[in-house]
């Protein structure tokens, strides 16, 4: 039995009140209210209700490591990205490392692996896959369904795979950016509960008043706090925060604990931040994790100041797991199953055949999934196919499943004056990505790859650099503190090479996403995430 005193905070029955806590076997079996001379506060950990930790580089339980030390408790985990390479034993590959360490994981069932049909995945997980993963206690709900028009149109895998977390009474969450009106009402009504694709106030406006719940996102890539930190005032109790994906160097300087303080500068209520931060998800999810009640898990924080959050101590389950910044337990061995067939590429592969007035070209947004497009004339293109001057770059896609020749598309905004960028972590389904000012470049850092069986690499000013990712060709198998400073060295690398983006590679990754409009390119063409169909690059 232990006892921990301080100002305890309530945020389920919204007070602050001095206490001592009793915890014993791991479960809070008392809460007493008097006074005590300790001025620390007690309160809920924190949940990132939607994350990918795919995205983080790192294994669960090397992401475990750094997460905890930010507040982080829980997490509901959605492993879309491996299970696009490596399917329901992604999946099970997740959850057994996620195992090894005190940090909650929650995962869900990916429900479209493949995403969509204009491109090539590792694996498929089909309607039985769906029940055989939503059957296990690690596996809380339906993993975002990206498939809108599949809902919207009744399309029988997609509507097989949300009766069947019905039937089974897990959660089903959405992906849905743009969606509005009479389209976001049908999408709802499917059963779809939760959206963390808005970006504008209009938007999760429409989706609230349609019963939906709204994840505030704030990632590596994908920014949207500012934009939807106003429903706070009046919408608290229908939020949660989520960082979707995030970069390991990000993950080192904070977490979910970087929106609540985001929040709390801005003026709102704590006890309002707090519910959004914890206690929301924990009910939506049926997490199992404690909200500082009697009876509840002993999980819980402890910090030297609410307003700001200044934590000092992560406890679960009654052991404390993080202390003054630094995890308290001890890394994992993990195993590396990957899929990764891609053979080394000539620059002569990544030809264009040049064959019309104009070119299409992919806008790239700083901060966001989504992209616009735009014609130029071919004119503006050099003999290297590219043209730095208007900042349009050679952009491919290639198979990483079965060797095939690349797709290839203009890209711009990217910003590099030389070489090339390029990576295996291409959402959804995860083909080598490579982006650049000239064919050889592209070559070189595709290459780079093949060495390594995936990662992500910079190549120029006779310089090359890569980051491995064995595992999946997503994830390392090092320390967050290792892999989060080779991955700072080779963005600052990317930067180097002329790019303004915050954060190049993270940018990257999602040039691929087909289910996020406008005009993105899949290793089968370039597509129209609008129109859902493939269109010319040349007119």
């Amino acid at each position: 039995m232990s006892n921990i005193e301080g100002k305890i905070v309530d945020v389920v029955n919204r007070r602050i009140f001095d206490g001592i806590i009793t915890i014993e076997d791991g479960i809070i079996t008392k809460i007493k209210e008097e006074a005590v001379s300790s001025s620390q506060y007690i309160l809920p950990g924190m949940v990132d209700a939607h994350i990918h930790i795919e995205s983080s580089m790192l294994v669960p339980s090397e992401f475990a490591k750094l997460a905890t030390v930010h507040g982080t408790i829980s997490t509901v985990s959605d492993p879309h990205e491996i299970a696009n390479v490596l399917g329901v034993d992604g999946v099970e590959f997740m959850i057994e490392n996620g195992k090894k360490v005190p940090l909650k994981f929650n995962f869900g069932a990916p429900s479209c692996v493949p995403a969509t049909p204009f491109e090539t995945a590792g694996a498929e997980i089909d309607a039985a896959g769906i029940e055989y993963l939503l059957k296990k206690d690690e596996v809380k709900y339906l993993a975002e369904m990206m498939n809108w028009p599949g809902v919207l149109h009744h399309d029988p895998l997609v509507m097989d795979k949300i009766a069947i977390a019905k039937k089974l009474g897990k959660p089903v969450d959405g992906h849905a950016p743009g969606l509005k009106g009479e389209l976001a009402e049908k999408y709802i009504s499917a059963g779809i509960s939760t959206d963390h694709e808005c970006f504008t106030m209009e938007e999760a406006l429409d989706k609230l008043k349609h019963g939906m719940k709204i994840l505030i996102r704030e990632g590596s890539a994908a920014k949207n706090f500012e934009a939807l930190i106003p429903l706070m005032k009046d919408y608290h109790a229908e939020l949660m925060f989520c960082s979707d994906d995030k970069h390991p160097d990000n993950l080192i300087q904070g977490h979910i604990n970087q929106l609540v303080n985001r929040a709390l500068a801005y003026g709102y209520d704590l006890l309002d931040v707090l519910t959004v931060a914890s206690v929301n998800p924990v009910k939506h999810y049926d997490l199992d994790m404690g909200l500082l009640q009697v009876g509840d898990k002993a999980d819980f924080l402890i910090a030297d100041s609410v307003e700001p959050l200044l934590i000092k101590e992560t406890w679960i389950d009654g052991v404390k797991v993080a202390e003054a910044g630094k995890a308290l337990f001890d890394s994992e061995k993990a195993d590396t199953p990957n899929f990764f067939n891609l053979k080394e590429k000539k620059a002569a592969d990544f030809q264009v055949d040049m064959k019309g007035a104009e070119v299409r070209v992919i806008e790239a947004l700083d901060g966001q999934l989504v992209t616009t497009e735009k014609w130029m004339d071919v004119s503006i293109l050099n003999d290297k196919q590219t043209s730095i001057e208007e900042d349009v770059l050679k952009f491919a896609v290639v198979n990483r499943y079965a060797d095939s020749h690349p797709s290839i598309a203009y890209i711009s905004n990217f910003g590099l004056k030389e070489g090339a960028i390029a990576s295996s972590v291409g959402h959804d389904s995860h083909n080598v990505l490579a982006v650049g000012v000239d064919d050889e470049s592209i070559a070189q850092a595709v290459n780079l790859l093949v060495k390594n069986n995936g990662g992500v690499a910079a190549v120029g000013k006779g310089e090359q650099k890569v980051l491995p990712l064995p595992v999946a060709g997503l994830m390392s198998i090092d320390d967050g503190y290792t892999v989060g400073k080779k991955y700072e060295e080779i963005d600052a690398f990317a930067k180097v090479l002329g790019s303004p983006l915050k954060s190049p590679f993270m940018t990257l990754s999602f040039m691929a996403l087909l289910v996020i409009p406008a005009l993105k390119l899949s290793d089968k063409g370039l597509f129209d995430g609008e129109g859902f169909q493939f269109v010319s690059l040349f007119r």
